[in-house]
């Protein structure tokens, strides 16, 4: 194919919706305006080759979704025939002719007798209409119904292979998307049939009107003898039904095709030799039977010893081929190791590092088995969901792995390959808690909880009742270890927060708020500078979910600054709402811890920048009593039943923060700017050097 060639079909690609609409609109206008006979001819011969087309297209379709424009094909290929039967009708009507393909229809099918035409006509219809339609449709609504019903178990499969590391995020959009397309293609089948069963009705009804009115018009208003006009208008009109009712067998065959195929991979003649002819002594008993049935005398002897010596022959064939094939796989087999040949190892999967992902032991393998009633590949997908609802993060496909040299009851929680949390879990017992109480009067193993460190029993089944009625807290095995990697989640969120994750957050808020991203990235910051400022926030568990106002916010000051320090406390103060909400006690209060003004003013005096940010470089002394004081403070809420944050000038916030964050990794610090005007404020007391 030349240049010229290969631009003029690159050009009809690009310009086959507008041509498919002008042709959609011609058959509209075909039923409407006259044609002339020649044009007629064609266009009867072009539905014949695109029902044919069709047809063999269904044969070797492999899966329905590669033909899943059928049922609109299925409407304007009908609209298409009932043009060409209201443009023959005009004619046969009008002229008392319809063109050679009708007349030579009429003339080689019936044999010049309208009579067997017309009982050929009504055996097409009957076998068009009620055997392969209404089987078709019916098919496709069973297969409808029953699509609709697995969705859910598929939909909760294609989740479980994307947590478990299986498939990408991408497969299993295009595998959800597969989903709903096969059951929309099995729900517009079930309505597409009907058109099919419209148009052999409507094929009828033209029939008897042709032959009844042109029998009416040409003897009444033309003066043809009555024996002569149905003679010329019983062909003409049985030559019409067969031309039109031809190409609508064809497709009314090929959608029993399309929806009777499963999803085997190949096309149906692959599949029919593979399964028809899979056991030869099938074939061979077939044979016998048939030479037992050619000996009788009464019965054609011949026909039956022809087919008979066929079967015979194919069944040989069949056992000599299955012979050759099975000792081609007991050599290989059989062959050294040495002269197997190796292919090249892919290294790749060895160096690769998961962001997040949990070894378990032998004996938790139970947990991650659907098959055996396990829910750990669910209960983890609910917690990325989660992630992404609370926190605004994006927590990829957590890859579960078994690792024999754990003990069997343990599991590892590992972020990039290192260890960040580990965990006990007895299978068949529950985690017995009193949050109230150290001491828990039930018969079991004592553990400590693994996410919050709190003590706790695993008892089995038969504590259970008697754990209930005291009040405790029972969760499952699969629970505790769902909880662990959810609060692990939330400790780690900002190591979780690489620059990939960033960049999909930012083309998800791109979609709908372009201007802030292309406004700030990257005339104003690189994406691993907004990537700095998201994790300063994620470490102090502030949620970035309202990432279009981080974005805004960034995008007003990094004109200004690129100390990514400032623009996360610049973000803080617009995201004040937020931070202080989850720390609201409950009548809607903010219990806070001050700083003495004296102590603020000498770690803002002593403050130095590391690349690590902003930390206050004062005495040991200072620093041990600050401690000290913020202990005391901190116990002392604890027994009123408090949960107070660390209020400090925004100078001071951050260095603050870092000053005290390895001691009170949980304390929350936050800054006079970040609290809402309409927040009430109470104070439980200030650090201080001293007492006095």
């Amino acid at each position: 194919m030349d240049n010229n060639q290969a631009r003029i079909f690159k050009r009809l690609e690009n310009n086959m919706g507008s041509l498919t609409a002008f042709g959609v609109i011609g058959i509209v206008g075909m039923i409407i305006l006259p044609m002339n006979s020649m044009l007629l001819d064609i266009l009867l011969i072009f539905n014949i080759t695109l029902a044919m087309i069709i047809m063999l297209l269904t044969m070797f379709t492999t899966d329905i979704l590669q033909f899943s424009v059928f049922p609109t094909l299925l409407l304007i290929t009908t609209l298409f025939r009932l043009g060409l039967n209201v443009s023959s009708t005009r004619l046969i009507l009008s002229q008392g002719a319809a063109g050679e393909i009708i007349a030579a229809f009429g003339g080689f099918v019936t044999g010049d007798n309208y009579v067997v035409g017309a009982i050929i006509f009504i055996i097409i219809v009957v076998i068009q209409f009620i055997v392969i339609t209404s089987g078709a449709g019916r098919v496709a609504e069973v297969a409808a119904r029953f699509t609709l019903d697995a969705m859910p178990g598929k939909q909760m499969s294609i989740d479980a292979d994307l947590n478990a590391g299986v498939i990408t995020d991408q497969e299993a959009g295009i595998r959800r998307l597969n989903l709903q397309s096969e059951a929309d293609f099995y729900g517009s089948m079930d309505g597409a049939s009907k058109f099919v069963k419209g148009d052999a009705i409507a094929g009828i009804v033209i029939v008897i009107i042709n032959f009844i009115g042109g029998i009416a018009i040409f003897v009444g208003q033309k003066g043809i003898p009555f024996g002569e006009a149905i003679q010329m208008f019983g062909v003409l009109t049985i030559g019409d039904g067969l031309v039109s009712q031809v190409p609508a067998l064809l497709i009314s065959v090929a959608s029993g095709i399309l929806v009777t195929r499963s999803a085997s991979g190949v096309d149906f003649g692959s599949e029919l030799s593979k399964q028809l002819l899979s056991v030869p002594k099938v074939i061979a008993i077939t044979a016998v039977v048939l030479l037992g049935l050619g000996l009788i005398p009464s019965l054609p002897n011949l026909p039956f010893l022809v087919m008979a010596g066929l079967n015979g022959f194919l069944a040989y064939f069949l056992n000599e081929e299955a012979k050759q094939k099975e000792h081609i796989e007991k050599g290989k087999a059989a062959k050294p190791v040495s002269e197997i040949e190796r292919e090249p190892e892919n290294m790749v999967r060895y160096i690769q590092v998961e962001a997040l992902e949990i070894e378990i032991g032998y004996g938790l393998i139970a947990l991650a088995d659907a098959s055996s009633g396990g829910d750990l590949l669910d209960r983890i997908a609910a917690v990325r969901r989660q992630s992404a609802t609370e926190m605004g993060i994006i927590v990829q496909p957590i890859r579960i792995r078994d690792n024999l040299q754990l003990p069997s009851d343990r599991y590892v929680i590992k972020i990039r390959g290192n260890e960040i949390a580990s965990g006990e879990i007895l299978q068949d017992h529950y985690l017995v808690m009193d949050p109230g109480n150290d001491k828990i009067d039930i018969k079991g193993k004592k553990t400590v909880e693994p996410a919050f460190g709190l003590p706790a029993v695993w008892a089995d089944e038969s504590q259970r009742d008697k754990a209930e009625m005291l009040g405790y807290t029972i969760v499952d095995p699969t629970t505790v270890m769902v909880t662990h990697m959810n609060e692990v989640i939330r400790r780690h969120s900002f190591e979780l927060m690489g620059r990939q994750e960033v960049k999909s957050l930012l083309d998800m808020v791109k979609e709908k708020y372009g201007a802030v991203v292309e406004e700030l990235i990257p005339d104003l910051l690189s994406v691993g500078e907004v990537q700095k400022v998201l994790q300063n926030l994620l470490r102090e568990q502030v949620p970035v979910k309202d990432l279009v106002s981080i974005l805004e916010t960034l995008a007003d000051y990094a004109v200004n600054t690129k100390d990514t320090e400032i623009l996360t406390e610049y973000v803080r103060h617009k995201l004040g709402r937020t931070i202080v909400k989850s720390h609201l006690n409950e009548s809607g209060c903010l219990d806070v811890i001050t700083i003495h003004p004296d102590i603020e003013q000498k770690i803002y005096e002593n403050i130095q920048k590391s690349f690590q940010g902003s930390f206050p470089a004062i005495s040991p002394d200072l620093n041990t009593g600050i401690l000290e004081n913020l202990d005391r403070l901190l116990k002392e809420s604890v027994f009123k039943n408090m949960k107070p944050v660390v209020l400090a000038s925004p100078r001071i916030r951050s260095p603050f923060k870092r000053l005290i964050e390895m001691t009170f990794p949980d304390l929350a610090v936050i800054s006079l700017n970040e609290i809402p005007n309409s927040i009430e404020i109470e104070g439980l007391g200030m650090v201080k050097m001293n007492d006095n």
